[in-house]
């Protein structure tokens, strides 16, 4: 008797292509816009605007990079915030009228939003807040102190109560299903991944620590988040703060 696949497995070969099939068309021209404020704000955070040249030399960058988990109580500072933002998902170009950032993005679709839980970060209110791409602004949807509840959600893992900030990313996966349909996931999965390298390599260029977060409970950090966990759901996190 066969044994039964695991749901990794089912995963893997229900989203792989194969010469068998076709591949999936778009269900329609264009997908969801990119750019929209957040419905929910309260409040606007402008950021300082990021150094487009100079700083750290990548190669050395490389090398500094390691995961760290503890953070001392210095604040992270708007302008760090800022470049790391940036270094992320900032706006880098236009080519064919759509709009290039940071980090790559299967079909540059990019379906992953950066939430972020402000926790110490200076001149900026604590409490949850969502990255305006184009505007390199923070929309912030609520304010208090969510150190305690997200490193429980996140397994208890202090460094997501002791971090400046922790970066969240989450899939709004209609951006990529209407062309990719169920392989869509693949990708905004690795799309996280280019994320979270690079929000690395970004802290470590500033002389701050990093980790990026994988094990967290879905549905507690989703709720955090305001999601309702289908058609948007958290993907991965990384903390970042002083050591």
């Amino acid at each position: 008797m066969d044994k039964p696949l695991t749901v990794g497995q089912l995963f893997l070969r229900e989203t792989s292509h194969s010469r068998a099939q076709s591949l999936p068309m778009p269900t329609h021209r264009g997908g969801p816009a990119l750019h929209q404020r957040h419905a929910r704000a309260v409040a606007r955070v402008e950021l300082p605007p990021p150094e487009l040249a100079g700083g750290a030399r990548l190669w050395g960058t490389i090398a500094a990079r390691r995961s760290a988990r503890g953070f001392s109580r210095e604040p992270v500072t708007l302008a760090e915030l800022s470049q790391v933002l940036w270094a992320v998902q900032g706006v880098t170009g236009t080519e064919g009228g759509v709009e290039l950032r940071a980090t790559a993005s299967a079909g540059a679709l990019y379906p992953n939003d950066t939430y972020l839980f402000l926790l110490n970060v200076a001149d900026c209110p604590a409490g949850l807040g969502h990255y305006d791409v184009p505007g390199h602004a923070l929309d912030i949807l609520e304010k208090g102190d969510f150190s305690n509840v997200l490193a429980t959600a996140c397994l208890g893992q202090g460094a997501c109560r002791e971090a400046g900030v922790v970066l969240c990313w989450v899939a709004v996966i209609s951006r990529a299903t209407w062309k990719y349909a169920d392989r869509a996931y693949r990708y905004a999965f690795l799309d996280a991944g280019h994320l979270g390298a690079q929000a690395q390599l970004a802290a470590t260029a500033l002389d701050l620590g990093s980790l990026n977060i994988a094990a967290f409970y879905d549905e507690d950090v989703n709720l955090l988040l305001g999601l309702e966990g289908d058609e948007e759901f958290a993907v991965y996190l990384t903390a970042i703060g002083h050591q």
